[in-house]
């Protein structure tokens, strides 16, 4: 047998399994793939549809994949999209899918691992373009679509340059009404048929008196009564609304284009758009509220109200939290505040990864950071007195060492206090500023390492002048927190769950949660750490194998404060932060935040101990009050020769 004509064939067996479904039942949903064979070049995607029902095209050439024709309700887009930015031209040809949901008037494009939305849901039209049968070949080429499959069945092989489908009009409600009594009534897949049901909507007339209206969901047979939204629409929005008076609520009720875009949490089953029409309502006077009653979230799992943005890319969805406040009203009730209008719903943790006893952790950070930062100020004054008495050449690196830490510390102490009272309008400059003092710090621990490591190991060659060290320690620490600040979205609101109530995250001012502020806290803060850490423990163990074998070491103390000191200077108890898992996680946090922060008090302790031992020794003991004794104390047996 000829393959075309097996392809023929191929195709009326196809058409005829269509006919036969739908001369009883409506077939609602389009669902059309092939491979797109593509050149190597830039690529484009060319949208041309319009309301009506005569049917749609997929067609393909070397450059572009063009959707056209007249298919939806209410939906009207004509616009050539670049894909570059998807990665499509890295091979030479690429998976796609189109997706038509006739009830919603949605259509949706998925190409290469990208969802791309070319039609938004809307709610219940008039009439709806449903029973897309495919029309008459194309020609063939060496550039177009292959492997065209409609419901996972396989039209035919060759490089068709486009394919066709026509629709006829039915009338929406009727088919609304099927799907609502069961996937019997209506063609359905067993996935669609659950989680593609009729949206519905509700306009309020905002009159000249207008007081306020709540607007409550339908809730169907099969639903229950109490899985409902509620949207209360404030006066401010009668205000806010220039061109019109009417606003729109549409409820959807999982739709799974609402799940997109997050992978570790899901939406609720409930999502509320919210529009007036032709306008853009942003920063109301007074927010609308909004009550999502659900199933029951367990305290272990956060949830956070969120707003559908399509500012950034139009074709995407992006779930945020800007905008919005999110207020727990027990395991199954959540309100939602937003200063604008657009989709709307609660954003679920699916795994969720709360901190263990946060608020004992809490309150030992708290503890530790004001008795370090008052001790960096003792210490500051200690080591300003030391220096006019003094030409210790390390006394300024430890001054420097002291003020990056008393910054440090102060600004951790209140980032709690200014998150919640400030917020984004505040947290931006704290976080940079705190981001700051933390890189400083790490710096001049580095210093302290460098400056060590000269002292130690090239005895007979002068070390750096003190100023060089200035520059580097408070100057080199602001060029990344400079950049970071200039690209935007980095600093801000940090929201801490806690393993007891995850409804009430603890607030701080640091990086934002987002990829690419999680990026940039690698590539700086923790870059700096593993640096610091592995360049500290190199020089513990150079400085113990130098004075091992001295007299001091006998005794203990003197050994233990002088090597638990360095350790400090050197940042190696921030090593703990790459401790932190497995069964001892708990037993390492706990470390890690009594360490350092309390790093402050227990430096100035070592300093203050070495200097008062040092008195009472007679300037013999091992170790002044600062590395550059070193050369004095540590290495006195390779200076004398």
């Amino acid at each position: 047998m000829e393959p075309r004509l097996t392809d023929n064939l191929n195709v009326v067996f196809i058409l005829i399994t269509l006919l036969c479904t739908g001369s009883s039942e409506n077939d609602l949903y389009l669902n059309f793939c092939g491979t797109w064979l593509h050149g190597d070049g830039s690529l484009s995607l060319n949208v041309d549809l319009s309301t009506g029902c005569n049917g749609i095209s997929v067609s393909a050439n070397r450059s572009s994949l063009s959707i056209n024709g007249q298919i939806t309700a209410q939906c009207k887009r004509s616009e050539v999209i670049s894909l570059e930015k998807f990665g499509l031209d890295s091979e030479e040809k690429s998976h796609f899918c189109l997706y038509w949901e006739p009830l919603l008037d949605q259509l949706k494009l998925e190409i290469r691992g990208n969802n791309l939305t070319l039609c938004w849901p809307a709610s219940l039209q008039g009439s709806c373009c449903t029973d897309l049968s495919h029309g008459a070949n194309t020609p063939e080429a060496p550039y177009g679509i292959t492997n065209g499959m409609i419901k996972n069945d396989v039209i035919t092989d060759k490089v068709l340059t486009a394919y066709t489908f026509n629709g006829s009009s039915t009338d929406c409600k009727a088919l609304c009404d099927q799907a609502n009594q069961g996937p019997t009534q209506v063609n359905m897949s067993k996935d669609t048929a659950r989680s593609h049901p009729c949206a519905h909507s509700t306009e309020v007339d905002m009159k000249e008196n207008f007081r306020g209206y709540n607007v409550k969901s339908p809730a169907p047979e099969r639903v229950s009564a109490e899985s409902t939204i509620t949207v209360h629409i404030p006066p401010a929005l009668k205000q806010a609304a220039k061109k019109t008076s009417k606003v729109l609520c549409t409820f959807f009720k999982n739709n799974s284009l609402f799940q997109e875009g997050h992978k570790e949490s899901r939406v609720l089953d409930d999502v509320v758009g919210i529009t007036v029409e032709n306008e853009v309502i942003t920063n109301l006077s007074a927010p609308v509220k909004i009550d999502f009653h659900h199933d029951v979230i367990p305290k272990t799992h956060p949830r956070k109200c969120v707003s559908w943005d399509t500012r950034k890319d139009p074709l995407q969805v992006r779930w945020l939290v800007d905008g919005c406040k999110t207020k727990p009203k027990g395991e199954k009730h959540t309100e939602c505040l937003c200063n604008h209008l657009t989709y709307f719903t609660v954003l679920v943790q699916v795994e969720p990864r709360p901190v263990r006893h946060l608020l004992a952790l809490t309150a030992i950070t708290f503890v530790g950071c004001a008795v370090s930062f008052f001790s960096c100020l003792a210490l500051i004054v200690y080591l300003c007195r030391k220096s006019r008495r003094s030409k210790e050449q390390s006394i300024p690196i430890h001054l420097g060492l002291a003020v990056s830490l008393a910054f440090l510390y102060l600004l951790f102490f209140f980032t709690g206090v200014l998150a919640n009272t400030g917020g984004e309008s505040v947290c931006p400059w704290v976080g940079a500023g705190l981001h700051y003092s933390l890189l400083s710090s790490f710096t001049w621990m580095g210093i302290e390492v460098f400056h060590t490591f000269w002292l130690v190991c090239m005895v007979f060659s002068p070390s750096p002048k003190p100023y060089v060290w200035n520059p580097v320690g408070f100057v080199l620490p602001a060029v990344p927190v400079v950049i970071l600040a200039a690209v935007g979205d980095i600093y801000g609101v940090r929201e801490v769950e806690s393993s007891d109530d995850m409804s009430s995250p603890y607030l701080m001012c640091w990086m934002k949660n987002t990829k690419k502020a999680l990026l940039a806290h690698y590539f700086t803060s923790v870059t700096a750490l593993v640096i610091l850490v592995s360049s500290g423990v190199v020089m513990l163990i150079l400085v113990y194998r130098k004075i091992r074998i001295r007299d001091e070491w006998r005794q203990n103390r003197v050994a233990f404060l002088s090597i638990w000191g360095l350790s400090c200077l050197f940042g190696t108890t921030w090593s703990l932060a790459f401790l932190d898992f497995g069964p001892l996680s708990d037993v390492v946090l706990f470390l890690f935040c009594i360490l350092n922060s309390f790093q402050g008090f227990l430096l100035m302790l070592r300093f203050y101990m070495l200097d008062w031992m040092r008195k009472h020794a007679g300037g013999s003991i091992l170790g002044s009050t600062s590395t550059g004794s070193t050369r004095q104390h540590m290495l006195q047996a390779q200076e004398k020769s």
